[in-house]
């Protein structure tokens, strides 16, 4: 019986796991894919305190690091179901595990958002991606289309452009939403083409991608590009504790002060809740108030 277990390793649920084993509480820590989460992405980051720049996934090392040597378990498995006991809950994992705690802290991020065109899946990992760091080099040189104008999305545009030898970024609102730096570095660009005011309406080819059809001012055309990157957000990840959770209309945790579920016991920190501002550091410190809620509601229980 663990006192807390954490339902993913991304900034928020290692800052918790942190908070919790200094209250000398054992932890669990269950990750589905790898530990550090959506920052792990992220080729340079440049607004977290202590590091005028640091990768993610070094940002993202450091973390686990501290929290496995302070004495955390790690399981990289994943949640599918969550069961209220009442002094005590069980986590089953896609690997059929079983572990029990005196609490639960969800922290499972949110995954990236998918275009939901036909034929969408077909060419996932196969000519389209949703990260930069991960499969930018496979387009060195070649031409790619980024869909999206967020902070996230010119992220992954700087590093493409960095590689590709010709990159258009399609965004559907009439002008970009990411930081006004961001989109001036890549104003500046020879390579780097922006097209507001457009909608992909379907990919180009069958077994290879070839690729998108798009609209604009009404008026449909073929655009042939060798990769398509996708940076349109995030939906959350929450459908296999629903039973247990109040969650808005988008699937976002509804949470009283912050990291409070409806269920004794069950916390929840980090962007799969509803909040107004997702940042690393908005993360951590839903970490360290949902390990300090978990760390009072396990001591009630042994007092």
């Amino acid at each position: 019986m663990y006192d807390v277990i954490i339902i993913g390793g991304g900034p928020a649920g290692l800052t918790a796991a942190v908070y919790a084993l200094r209250a000398s509480k054992t932890v669990l820590i269950l990750e589905k894919e790898t530990a550090g989460g959506q920052i792990t992405l992220s080729p340079l980051v440049e607004n977290i305190p202590g590091f005028a720049a640091i990768s993610g996934t070094d940002f993202a090392d450091k973390l686990l690091d501290q929290v496995l040597s302070q004495g955390a378990e790690l399981d990289l498995g994943e949640a599918v179901s969550l069961e209220d006991r009442g002094s005590y809950k069980v986590v089953k994992t896609d690997m059929g595990d079983e572990y029990e705690g005196r609490s639960v802290i969800i922290a499972t991020g949110a995954a990236h958002r998918h275009l939901g065109l036909p034929g969408e899946e077909n060419f996932i990992g196969n000519g389209i991606s949703f990260c930069a760091v991960c499969d930018g080099a496979f387009y060195k040189g070649k031409t790619v289309a980024l869909v999206g104008g967020g902070n996230s999305a010119l992220v992954e545009a700087v590093m493409l452009s960095d590689l590709v030898e010709k990159l258009y970024i399609l965004q559907d609102l009439p002008f970009l939403t990411g930081e006004q730096k961001m989109q001036e570095k890549l104003r500046a660009k020879d390579n780097v083409e922006i097209l507001t005011g457009v909608k992909v309406k379907g990919f180009i080819g069958e077994d290879e991608f070839g690729g998108v059809v798009i609209e604009q001012d009404g008026n449909a055309r073929e655009m042939r590009v060798d990769g398509l990157f996708v940076a349109i957000g995030t939906v959350p990840q929450n459908g296999a504790f629903a039973d247990l959770l109040d969650l808005d209309e988008r699937g976002y945790i509804i949470a009283s002060d912050n990291v409070n579920t409806k269920t004794p016991g069950l916390f929840v920190a980090g962007d799969c809740r509803v909040k107004r501002i997702r940042q690393v550091t908005t993360a951590a410190s839903d970490g360290a108030e949902a390990a300090l809620a978990a760390v009072a509601y396990v001591d009630s229980l042994k007092g």
